[in-house]
């Protein structure tokens, strides 16, 4: 009824010259949400969103800033019918599919989200992302089998490994390891792509089964011989059961066939550096740099090499080259910082670095630090945040705000940067990822990973 009516008045106002802007519309769409008339609201936006628009004009963009409108006054019901309208002209938009699916996300009820999402991947089922959300929001709420459903259902509609990889971790996270297992020999058959077979070394590896990882890894190299993933990979295996000239041998050979690896070029060193023998490692650092030429990370490493070695002098020398090839690396100025420089010295060193670096997570993590340790502790607070607003996917960081707050923090601001962290879900950091990619801490979680990597730096 409500439609009718308001199909009708439309036509009289504008034969009367008299219809009102499309903007002043949507006003009173919202007028109406608030009175808790939603079909009225609904009929409105229906019958007067493309009031005055051309098919020239960029409707989808238009159309998109109006919801963003109304759902930052928070009018819902309107944002919800602009992108249900929008989406029957521009039904195949991805953009348009995420925007409403984010809506509800943060908006709307659990079954809102259900039925959008059922849309959203008849809409566009090439696109793995829908796929992947229905799937994971269906395990979330505990519905396993339904979870698993969408997954088939994607299979069928799109060959993209994502899917292929969220069918294997669905299955790996409660415990199915023989349908994982089965998910991976299907997805490196119908996929076959790179990640693929590194992801199947890892879940063998994971699960302790390092003959099959191995059997897996060489199978991958078959294929993908300049994949630094696998060639490390292998590395690693060899170095886990303590086969140092094995490992010696496929890191070396990662480096030939990957030289632009800078992870290939460290794991060499660092065993050449673990077996005892500083001037192979150095070798390798020093062809490294060679190869792969501005990398603060090689710099940074060969830097520590020699400090490790207590050749301090030769370390103050690499960091002033160092800084002359990288001049704007956060992790160089770190370290100079904080393993180079006087005590007295560290905070003036600090101010100059920040003056010559653009915004660095770690040099302001540096600063906090120096703060911290003055028992300037306000301040040392301050740059934590600033580094974890920066880069929250720098595991690294969130660790040491973590360990201040565990020693000078409340328990609440603990775990409110704890909840963030497990939000960010972070992937990198020099100490993160081995700890987070490390076999034997499969299946733990980001707060787990937190707690672990701030146990380790120092």
């Amino acid at each position: 009824m409500a439609l009718k009516v308001m199909e009708r008045a439309v036509k009289s106002l504008a034969k009367e010259g008299a219809m009102l802007k499309r903007e002043e519309w949507i006003t009173e769409a919202e007028k109406a949400e608030d009175e808790g008339m939603v079909v009225t609201c609904q009929a409105i936006i229906k019958e007067t969103l493309s009031w005055g628009l051309d098919e020239d004009d960029d409707r989808k963009d238009i159309f998109m800033d109006d919801a963003r409108g109304s759902i930052g006054r928070g009018k819902y019901e309107t944002a919800r019918a602009i992108y249900a309208y929008a989406l029957r002209i521009f039904y195949n938009s991805k953009t348009l599919w995420e925007a409403a699916v984010a809506l509800e996300r943060n908006h709307g009820t659990k079954e809102a989200l259900w039925n959008l999402l059922e849309k959203a991947v008849e809409a566009v089922p090439s696109d793995p992302s829908f796929w992947i959300l229905f799937a994971r929001e269906k395990e979330q709420a505990g519905e396993l089998d339904a979870a698993r459903d969408v997954i088939s259902r994607a299979f069928r509609a799109s060959s993209s490994e994502q899917i292929w990889l969220v069918g294997v971790d669905l299955e790996a996270q409660h415990g199915f390891n023989d349908k994982a297992r089965e998910l991976l020999a299907v997805a490196r058959r119908e996929a076959g792509t790179n990640r693929v077979w590194y992801k199947s070394v890892a879940y063998e590896r994971q699960l302790g089964n390092l003959d099959t990882a191995m059997d897996l890894v060489n199978q991958g190299l078959d294929i993908f011989p300049k994949e630094e993933k696998l060639h490390l990979q292998k590395g690693q295996i060899y170095e886990s059961s303590n086969k140092i000239p094995q490992a010696r041998e496929a890191y070396t050979i990662g480096t030939r066939k990957c030289p632009q690896s800078v992870p290939l070029y460290l794991h060499l060193s660092r065993l050449e550096e673990k077996a005892g023998v500083i001037v192979k490692a150095r070798s390798v650092l020093d062809r490294a740099r060679l190869a792969v030429k501005k990398s603060p990370e090689l710099w940074t490493e060969s830097v520590r090499l020699e400090r490790r070695a207590g050749n301090l002098s030769t370390a103050q020398k690499l960091m002033a080259q160092a800084l002359q090839e990288c001049p704007t690396s956060g992790l160089l100025y770190a370290e100079k910082i904080w393993h180079l420089e006087p005590r007295t010295q560290r905070k003036p060193r600090s101010l100059e670095a920040i003056k010559k670096v653009d915004n660095d997570p770690i040099l302001f993590v540096a600063v906090a630090r120096i703060f911290w340790g003055e028992r300037k502790l306000e301040k040392a607070a301050n740059w934590f945040e600033k580094a974890v607003l920066l880069d929250a996917d720098i595991g690294d960081t969130w660790a040491w705000y973590y360990k201040f707050l565990c020693q000078h923090g409340t328990d609440e601001k603990r775990d409110e940067v704890v909840s963030k962290c497990v939000l960010s879900a972070p992937k990198h950091g020099e100490t993160w990822q081995p700890i987070a990619k490390d076999p034997k801490n499969w299946g733990k979680g980001v707060e787990e990973i937190l707690k672990l990597v701030a146990a380790k730096i120092e």
